[in-house]
């Protein structure tokens, strides 16, 4: 999770340029928190197109009394990106999650999937409950 202020108004996540595993960041939860004005707080998505331009997005505009918080249900999102306050003094608290998917490991997901299915075959079959 990352705090997004006026004095701290942007915060970056990004991974290691030669790091060749797969990273998924996803955003579930902005709110305000402690110390927030009844004002427009208002956060961006900075991120980059298929084009490679820099695109941004208002993913939260939250006021402390009408929508002090906003679930965004694990808002899928593919690093680095950036996260902006557009409007706003906050502060506003976001929180997610960030997956690292191996290439190795995707072999070994394949096979659990399998595996899975197999398990399945060998179970007997649900039979109708006796009146």
């Amino acid at each position: 999770g990352c705090e997004l202020t006026a004095s701290t108004k942007s915060y970056t996540f990004q991974v290691d340029k030669e790091d060749d595993s797969d990273h998924i960041l996803a955003l579930s939860v902005v709110c305000l928190t402690d110390g927030a004005k009844d004002e427009c707080n208002v956060v961006e998505v900075v991120g980059r197109n298929h084009e490679n331009q820099e695109i941004a997005v208002p993913v939260a505009n939250l006021k402390l009394s009408c929508q002090p918080l906003l679930s965004l249900d694990n808002f899928k999102l593919q690093p680095p990106v950036t996260f902006r306050l557009a409007a706003g003094s906050g502060p506003v608290h976001l929180a997610g999650w960030h997956r690292i998917v191996h290439r190795e490991d995707a072999s070994f997901e394949e096979d659990d999937d399998l595996s899975e299915e197999e398990d399945e075959e060998e179970l007997a079959p649900i039979m109708p409950a006796k009146k």
